[in-house]
């Protein structure tokens, strides 16, 4: 593989820790008993479902910020189509995530799965590096696991 395809350890570092908060909701969801003996020391916001929809707003968030980045590279009506798209993912997840309920993991859920797409179409213009899409895959199936597990009856 060659070096501009191959994840960088600190992307690569960063992203997997980018994945705490979804696991940690996920893992207080499935354990009351877990959410019990942390909720001794944590707010609310910090266990559950709550935390991974919280933690999912600022992550749609801060990735609108990075396809914005990756807009910069175009140039012309491909700018101008790349700095429009780059700003959806913040506004999904502004107007569709209000709460905890499962409406709101529905959507956030089906923000992720936007955003991938989003990405594969920066990743097609040559805005992303290489190794992108790839990134955001493996990042992007644990998070939509991590949200499906509160809708799980």
């Amino acid at each position: 593989m060659s070096d501009d395809a191959r994840i960088p350890r600190p992307a690569l570092l960063l992203g997997l820790a980018g994945l705490i908060p979804f696991l940690w909701s996920a893992a207080t969801h499935l354990s009351p008993a877990l959410t019990a003996s942390a909720g001794l020391w944590l707010k609310p916001m910090f266990l559950g479902a709550y935390v991974g929809m919280t933690w999912g707003s600022v992550v749609l968030a801060f990735m609108s910020g990075v396809l914005w980045g990756f807009a910069t590279k175009a140039e012309g009506r491909e700018a101008a189509v790349a700095y429009t798209l780059s700003v959806i993912p913040a506004l999904w997840g502004f107007v569709m995530v209000s709460d905890a309920s499962d409406t709101s993991a529905i959507f956030l859920a089906a923000g992720f799965a936007g955003l991938l797409l989003l990405d594969a179409t920066f990743q097609a213009w040559g805005l992303a590096p290489r190794w992108w899409l790839r990134l955001r895959v493996m990042l992007t199936v644990v998070t939509l696991a991590c949200l499906a597990i509160p809708l799980q009856a």
